[in-house]
């Protein structure tokens, strides 16, 4: 009769407190950065209809629900402007203006919670006219070169506004070390660039196009944002923006992207965070209200597959609810 083995891993996974010993920490509050998204006025609380639990705030909303987050230990805030029509332009102007909404909310934050990290959105999609993420070319084509330059004005705007860090998402090529250029010309040497460095041309931007009013009008973008399917592509990106001058580097999606997160958290030392981005969040919520799981167990499963497979730090819209979560 044979007998059983002397290694029994079972043994290990018999109680709560010998799997808390013995596996892998879960993600912390301070591993998380919390996107929002601001908009103008005062007392203003608009539910996102796709992304049950978001909200667009204005500035003083937006304080009240950070305050129990900061005081959680929340790692970092990621900040969206959502702007009126009329402000809008081809060449996204309102973006970089000193006085924008952006520029306020940050300055409000600041003053209210001057420990918490704050990362601000470089981008122009959700202020030009057609929702493009630059300047366009012959009314069609995005004018690449001409974007840097604004995409620095944004950056400058945003940090001297008192913003920690400013997160470059447009997938120019050569925005990173335009950017990093400008902040150094500046004055601005501790400013941290985060860069979506590996951000793909996904189906997962609904949610959030509809939060930050940020869809494209005419055509995709998919001739600046990364094909799903080409992972060099992704690898090749991330290279070249850390050594462009990149302080953090970022793949976006998350949950459909853990083998990239692996390869790219491979081929650098960089800090890298991941996006958990909002169709991952509102699938979870669909197969939940479906009946088809516990909402916060998938959560739970989700951000830990994202910090398994290698990020330092996750963008996700579950940090406002971490408590229940966890």
């Amino acid at each position: 009769m044979s007998k059983l083995p002397e290694t029994r891993l079972r043994r290990l996974r018999r109680t709560e407190s010998l799997r808390t010993l013995t596996g892998q920490p879960f993600p912390t509050l301070g591993k998380m950065i919390w996107p929002v998204f601001a908009v103008e006025g005062e007392n203003q609380r608009i539910e996102i209809g796709s992304m049950p639990g978001q909200f667009r705030m204005s500035a003083d909303e937006l304080c009240r629900a950070v305050e129990p987050l900061a005081e959680q230990g929340l790692g970092g805030l990621m900040l969206f402007g959502v702007v009126d029509e009329a402000l809008k332009d081809a060449g996204g102007s309102y973006a970089f203006a000193d006085n924008g909404l952006v520029q306020r909310t940050v300055k409000t934050l600041k003053a209210g919670f001057p420990d918490l990290t704050l990362f601000t959105d470089v981008c122009l999609c959700g202020y030009t006219d057609h929702g493009h993420c630059g300047a366009l070319h012959a009314g069609t084509e995005i004018d690449n070169d001409k974007t840097l330059v604004l995409l620095q004005k944004v950056a400058l705007s945003h940090a001297a506004a008192g913003a920690d860090g400013v997160a470059p998402s447009a997938m120019m090529d050569g925005q990173v070390a335009a950017i990093r250029r400008a902040l150094e010309t500046n004055g601005y040497t501790d400013t941290v660039l985060m860069s979506y460095s590996t951000k793909f041309a996904s189906a997962l931007y609904g949610p959030f196009r509809e939060a930050a009013e940020s869809s494209p009008q005419c055509g995709d973008r998919k001739a600046y944002q990364l094909d799903p399917s080409d992972p060099r592509q992704a690898l090749r990106e991330s290279k070249i923006d850390e050594e462009e001058g990149a302080d953090i580097l970022m793949v976006k999606p998350a949950t459909f992207y853990l083998d990239v997160i692996s390869k790219v958290r491979e081929n650098t030392e960089l800090p890298l965070a991941a996006y958990n981005v909002s169709g991952e969040y509102a699938m979870i919520h669909a197969l939940a209200n479906s009946g088809g799981g516990d909402l916060h167990a998938l959560a739970r499963e989700n951000l830990a597959a994202i910090q398994r497979a290698g990020a330092d730090m996750i963008l996700t819209y579950w940090a406002n609810q971490y408590e229940q979560i966890f």
